[in-house]
């Protein structure tokens, strides 16, 4: 008899993916792990949450870090959420590409399954002209390697829900309805088909 194979899903990104804002404690990240668990049984969730890190400190931290959580003999998997701090930073967008694509590279090498979540729009306005510029870089650095990505930008960028939630907070972090938003968005654009099993929610 085949001993089952362990799952497990790291999800690597900045605060959004440790649910700072929202009042019931479970993010984005919580939400997708309450619809993962009834189809893939024992799955095992771990989330590495830094706030503000560009992508150069990010990629280290996740080829650090991840391995920490992942099983000689699982199946291993790496949810890359990089946030905007290369926009603070001064990155530029081709550097960011590179970044990411490294990382990829690395993850894909270790025989890791990846899967990329991309940045949200912020409230300024100036911000999301680079985020959504970041958006699209990252976006096609995934896809080239033919590893999911999420365009969060695009949905929420004019999503009433997401803006209103944005505007009536002090620090500018979604809340339950956002937090609910992003988790639609990863649990619909192929998260059930890359861990290669059924939504059990029709």
């Amino acid at each position: 008899m085949t001993p089952h194979r362990s799952t497990s899903i790291v999800v690597a990104g900045d605060h959004l993916v440790a649910g700072h804002g929202d009042g019931r404690a479970l993010g984005w990240v919580g939400r997708v792990a309450v619809r993962t668990h009834p189809v893939l049984e024992g799955a095992r969730f771990y989330t590495l949450a830094a706030p503000g890190e560009d992508s150069a400190k990010f990629a280290d931290r996740c080829m650090a870090e991840a391995p920490l959580r992942f099983d000689d003999d699982g199946d291993n998997r790496l949810v890359l959420a990089p946030g905007c701090g290369d926009i603070a930073a001064g990155t530029s967008t081709a550097r960011s590409r590179l970044n990411l694509a490294n990382l990829l590279d690395q993850a894909l090498s270790r025989g890791y399954s990846a899967f990329v979540v991309g940045p949200t729009p912020a409230r300024d306005h100036a911000d999301n002209r680079r985020i959504e510029e970041l958006n699209r870089g990252f976006s096609e650095v995934a896809l080239r390697r033919s590893i999911p990505y999420v365009d969060c930008f695009t949905p929420l960028a004019d999503h009433a829900v997401w803006q209103r939630e944005l505007a009536a907070s002090n620090d500018g972090l979604p809340r339950q309805e956002g937090y609910g938003l992003l988790s639609w968005l990863v649990l619909n654009r192929g998260w059930f088909e890359w861990l290669g099993v059924e939504d059990a929610v029709v």
